[in-house]
């Protein structure tokens, strides 16, 4: 016996399966770079807060370790860095991010010690990123 529509219980799976905009996939393009020890996905005309770089305020910085670029169609997947792929970064701002508390106690031993720390920080804002000298973004 196939199933009817009066009879197919809710929790039946259907075949609509969501689209990957409605799923929270960025739509545009977009770049996964290395820096500061850490990995960013970044897309243009974004600001992101990076480890304290060595620039004056409106200086440029030019990414090379580009470990994937997608152009909205396609994705290029590096071995480990994408050849001839840069990520153009204009600095904003130099700032120090949000304080944190580190706080280490001894049990039964009378010794605490307190200290913050906030970290110094600067403001990107991505300009392009390009792959063998052609803007896609």
């Amino acid at each position: 016996m196939s199933p009817t529509p009066e009879n197919t219980s809710p929790n039946t799976p259907t075949a609509e399966q969501p689209s990957p905009a409605a799923a929270g996939a960025p739509t545009g393009p977009y770049a996964i770079v290395e820096t500061s020890g850490q990995q960013f996905w970044l897309q243009p005309n974004r600001y992101y807060d990076l480890d304290r770089i060595a620039l004056e305020v409106d200086g440029t910085l030019t990414i090379d370790n580009v470990l994937l670029v997608n152009d909205g169609k396609a994705t290029t997947l590096g071995q480990p860095y994408v050849k001839g792929a840069t990520v153009e970064l204009k600095v904003m701002a130099h700032r120090r991010g949000t304080k944190i508390i580190v706080y280490k106690m001894r049990p039964k031993k009378k010794t605490r010690r307190k200290n913050g720390h906030r970290q110094e920080l600067t403001r990107v804002m991505v300009e392009s990123i390009s792959v063998s000298g052609k803007p896609i973004a």
